[in-house]
């Protein structure tokens, strides 16, 4: 018997599918350009640092970074969060972050606070998620040196003010870190305008890259210290890294089909616009909502019915479980969602449900209206199993 197709509603942890494109990019790469790029002046080195190169320059436009050598290649948004945290922040450093972070930076900060001995304020969020730039201020003492905030959270799907913290931090001579897990590719990023010093991005989310792929954009004046040591195909007879960038924090060698298809992506966001993915992810959700919420027992997470979100509806369930419901989603339904704490615990105090977890479904931007409809069905249907407390 022939399966029934799977509905993919877990874009918020990687995108799928991905557009032809980017699937025939990874595999032209491996088929004809899978030398080392910057380790070889031989043709086929020279056409794999050409793969890197677009990738940089495309990221670069959809950023609006001046320059593309300040975009350092990265396994994907935690290992760029770690690079930027661990390399940025020193001994007695006070870093301002929010309670709707995720342990990607979370832990680097709070085993930062036992290695060298650094203070970390963690600023509250309300039950929808909204972060107060007047908090992030008021929390500004003579040694905060950072702040981080994700731009959206991969719980609530709330937006962060990054734009009028940046100001803030501008105002008093405090570098912003920002984490765009879940923003690069859906909603619009500006560096500059935003007053953002240091950009984290996955490539296998909005940005529609494959898996192992990420990067951060590191302000022209920082100079952080090297998350790796190692060969950067630059440079190689001195001891030290090198000091020129991308190749002082880009050591080992890189994805290069993995980066080919990074390229790709980025070229389908600019030539669909984050403006007309954001819209499209943005009614997807509102129509969620309004049919989950129909649902008795239902408790949606995150902000209300109509208001700024990204592509994330979190929920649960009254008298049931988020595991088993995501278990019976995958299993009855053939519909793919994420369960449980989502790495994010301060979120989960934030929203209130740190005893039970949530059901995160989150859309892309190949989601149909019918995708939504399939879990409002289901939903629909299993609730009937339930009883109401």
């Amino acid at each position: 018997m022939e399966q029934q197709p799977v509905i993919y509603l877990d874009h918020a942890a990687t995108s799928w599918p991905k557009p032809p494109a980017v699937i025939d990019a990874v595999r032209d790469a491996m088929l004809n350009d899978t030398a080392n790029p910057g380790r070889g002046s031989h043709a086929m080195a020279v056409r794999s640092s050409r793969h890197l190169f677009q990738a940089r320059k495309q990221l670069a436009k959809l950023f609006r970074i001046g320059n593309p050598n300040d975009i350092a290649f990265s396994l994907n948004t935690t290992t760029a969060l770690n690079l930027a945290i661990k390399g940025f922040v020193k001994p007695g450093d006070h870093v301002i972050s929010t309670a709707v972070e995720h342990n990607s930076v979370r832990r680097p900060l709070e085993y930062l606070k036992q290695a060298i001995g650094i203070n970390v304020t963690y600023i509250e969020a309300d039950l929808t998620g909204h972060i107060d730039p007047k908090q992030v201020e008021s929390a500004i003492v003579p040694a905060t040196t950072l702040v981080i905030v994700n731009h959206s959270s991969n719980l609530l799907g709330s937006i962060t003010p990054v734009a009028d913290i940046g100001e803030i931090c501008r105002k008093h001579g405090v570098k912003l870190l920002v984490d765009a897990a879940q923003s690069a590719g859906i909603l619009p990023i500006d560096v500059n305008a935003m007053g953002i010093d240091m950009l984290a991005f996955p490539g296998h989310k909005g940005l529609l890259g494959p898996q192992g792929t990420g990067g951060l954009y590191i302000h022209p004046d920082l100079d952080l210290t090297p998350l790796l040591h190692g060969g950067t195909g630059s440079q190689s007879e001195a001891p030290e890294q090198p000091s020129v960038r991308p190749d002082r924090y880009e050591a080992g060698t890189p994805n290069t089909p993995g980066l080919a298809g990074l390229a790709a992506g980025v070229s389908y966001i600019l030539h669909e616009t984050v403006e007309t993915i954001h819209t499209k992810e943005w009614r997807l959700t509102q129509l969620m909502m309004e049919g989950l919420s129909s649902i008795p027992g239902v408790e949606l997470l995150g902000p209300k019915l109509g208001d700024p979100r990204t592509g994330i509806v979190s929920f649960n369930l009254s008298g049931a479980d988020a595991s088993e419901l995501s278990f019976i989603l995958d299993q009855h339904y053939r519909i793919a969602v994420r369960a449980g704490y989502h790495c994010t615990p301060l979120a989960h105090a934030a929203a209130g449900t740190m005893d039970k977890g949530a059901v995160r479904a989150s859309v892309g931007c190949f989601t149909t209206e019918n995708d939504v409809q399939a879990i409002v069905d289901a939903m629909h249907e299993i609730r009937g199993h339930y009883p109401i407390s």
